[in-house]
């Protein structure tokens, strides 16, 4: 079995630097895994996939495939990692036009407070067999709280008592709004664990229920997650891929390099740069400290962003996401007239093409003095998905703990919501 690689040579980044940094990175693993380090207690993503209960697991597949077998259609409501880590699964996977080219199509709500995008999501699904998995540890967060309201009302007055038996809900084991009424209901629901925390929460029913019930096969991810834990969990810095990446990080942000660009060349992996954006930023974003988590599309952002990247302020540095083998493929046809001048690669496929164009922006970003990280994965299905969100986690966890901070808390987003409940007349908060 091949696994995911990482190579750094394209940063700049020399071996005695990462001697220097070494036992910081290895003190910072052994919190981590050790569970010694602040907010331990939201540490349980490093076995859940051990832990996971057999019977929670039929029973997860069993909800999947009911919302299979009974929708066209599935919506998902959640905000944050409610919903990032399934959207970029289901997309990375499905591929770009899964909507369109399969079924259940799935259509996310509960992320945002636009009226607009929910009047036009309801006229879109009225007249589909639907379900609908909420997400939500409390129940109480505004965007999602907000959406189920209008949804549960559809599916009432659409389904009538069957409704009941197609609302799927993710949430507290024992506490906050939506167990309450899940348990009132009597809706069909599934527990996020009390030691994982939302951005971490992918590998647990929030990630598993939409994924197996857009078709994924979960049983390939849950493989993924265990060669991943038997792989990144190892304490030997030069041969651990997570404590390389979270020392290249630092030391590059210690040279001044405080954006971070996730670069992808395939377009169905845009959701997995919005999933790690969340990840990096919410964990390592506090007391001043972090690096601002940004992405890129290529080769489609070289023609907006790609000046910048080149040429503008050295602040910042690229780590690549490659994917070896993307599956379905074209060759560039030959034409008798040449009109485009481009017979000199027909006959090559379009995938070793865009191979050609990271080789080529690798080349050149380094000439500009950019460094660049470099991630390869084999393919992209449910078992290299799972390894690589497991190695993102891990190494966000071991980074985190090296600038000092706390990297499963999230204060700064309660005192945005502290504010907006204030400011909309909530008299409690």
């Amino acid at each position: 079995m091949e696994n995911i690689k990482l190579n750094i040579s394209g940063s700049f980044i020399e071996e005695d630097d990462l001697k220097e940094i070494k036992p910081e990175i290895m003190a910072a693993q052994e919190k981590l895994l050790d569970r010694k380090g602040v907010s331990c207690e939201m540490t349980g993503w490093l076995d859940y996939m051990d832990r996971i209960g057999e019977k929670e697991y039929e029973e997860i597949k069993r909800a999947a495939s009911y919302i299979k077998e009974n929708s066209e259609a599935y919506i998902l409501l959640g905000i944050g990692g409610s919903y990032l880590g399934a959207k970029a699964a289901i997309e990375a996977v499905r591929g770009d036009f899964h909507n369109e080219l399969s079924s259940p199509k799935v259509y996310y709500a509960g992320q945002n407070l636009s009226g607009s995008y929910l009047k036009k999501l309801i006229k879109l699904i009225r007249e589909k067999e639907i379900c609908i998995i909420v997400i939500s540890k409390s129940g109480a967060t505004l965007e999602t709280a907000l959406a189920f309201r209008i949804f549960r009302d559809l599916m009432e007055v659409k389904y009538k008592d069957e409704a009941k038996n197609r609302i799927f809900v993710v949430t507290d084991k024992e506490k906050g709004a939506l167990k309450a009424m899940s348990d009132l209901k009597g809706y069909k629901t599934f527990v996020v664990p009390d030691d994982i925390g939302g951005r971490y929460s992918v590998i647990t029913p929030v990630g598993l229920l939409p994924m197996a019930a857009a078709g994924l096969d979960i049983d390939r991810f849950m493989e993924g997650l265990k060669s991943a834990r038997e792989e990144y969990c190892k304490r030997d810095f030069e041969a651990n891929p997570c404590l390389l990446y979270a020392a290249a990080r630092n030391i590059l942000n210690r040279r001044n390099k405080e954006i971070e660009i996730l670069v992808n060349y395939e377009p169905s992996c845009t959701s997995i740069a919005e999933w790690w954006k969340q990840l990096f930023g919410e964990s390592e974003g506090k007391e001043g400290k972090g690096i601002f988590p940004a992405s890129l599309n290529f080769t489609t952002d070289l023609h907006s962003m790609g000046q910048y990247v080149q040429e503008g302020r050295e602040i910042l540095f690229e780590t690549s996401l490659i994917i070896e083998d993307s599956g379905d493929d074209l060759e560039v046809p030959f034409d008798s007239n040449d009109f485009d001048k481009l017979n000199y690669i027909a006959g090559k496929t379009f995938n070793y093409i865009n191979s050609i164009a990271f080789e080529g922006t690798f080349l050149a970003h380094k000439e500009g003095r950019v460094p660049d990280i470099v991630i390869s994965i084999p393919k992209m299905d449910e078992f290299y998905l799972a390894k690589l969100f497991y190695f993102f986690m891990m190494s966000c966890g071991i980074s985190g703990y090296t600038i000092k901070v706390d990297p499963f808390t999230q204060p700064g987003v309660e005192a945005y919501k502290k504010n907006m409940y204030r400011l909309l007349g909530k008299e409690r908060i």
